[in-house]
């Protein structure tokens, strides 16, 4: 009898240690390390031209990223924009391009397998550099700056590792004197997520 009771506390025992194991196994489904990439469009909010006859506020935008999903619900990211270059003319000419690194948390929420819904806020350091021609003989001036960073976005899940983004996102006041000013940057992307299992 005493043997049958060490058996069963054997077993219950070995059962209570596994729960854990398990619950952590089912979990790990919705946790991971993850990297991304994106494409899109920059547009900076400038109110006027600083002095300019005109300038082409929109560019070619892209990003890398690598996050870690914390749970199904939230996850943290880490990533790289390059906004373009914005294009000023007219009397003479310059280029302002900038880029900016940022740490942003992610809330999510999944309404329909595989389509999800998420929210973006953190935090990012930029740079801009003013190019002004050649001919003018002045050196290039920088600028960097940290502040907000926020947006919202959606995801579809096309596997179990691969993911597809679309989003919109916004860098509040890049930029500074040597600059032409701080500016609002919005960048509307489409990216591709893999996950690592």
């Amino acid at each position: 009898m005493t043997r049958d009771k060490a058996l069963i506390a054997v077993i219950l025992g070995a059962a209570v240690t596994a729960a854990p194991a398990v619950s952590m196994a089912q979990a790990r489904g919705d946790t991971g390390w993850y990297v991304g990439a994106s494409v899109g469009q920059s547009k900076a909010k400038v109110a006027d031209c600083a002095g300019f006859s005109s300038c082409d506020t929109k560019a070619a935008a892209f990003g890398i990223l690598g996050g870690y999903q914390i749970n199904r619900n939230f996850a943290a990211e880490l990533g790289y924009h390059d906004f373009g270059r914005v294009t000023l003319s007219g009397p003479g000419s310059a280029n302002i391009k900038a880029n900016a690194a940022e740490l942003v948390g992610l809330a999510t929420y999944s309404f329909a397998n595989p389509f999800s819904v998420y929210a973006k806020l953190g935090a990012y350091r930029a740079e801009g550099k003013l190019s002004p021609p050649p001919e003018s003989g002045s050196a290039s001036l920088k600028d960097r700056n940290t502040d907000l960073t926020f947006g919202f976005g959606a995801q579809c899940h096309v596997t179990r590792e691969a993911g597809v983004r679309a989003e919109w996102q916004r860098y509040k006041n890049v930029g500074g004197d040597d600059t032409g000013g701080k500016h609002d940057i919005d960048v509307i992307s489409i990216g591709l997520i893999w996950r690592f299992h």
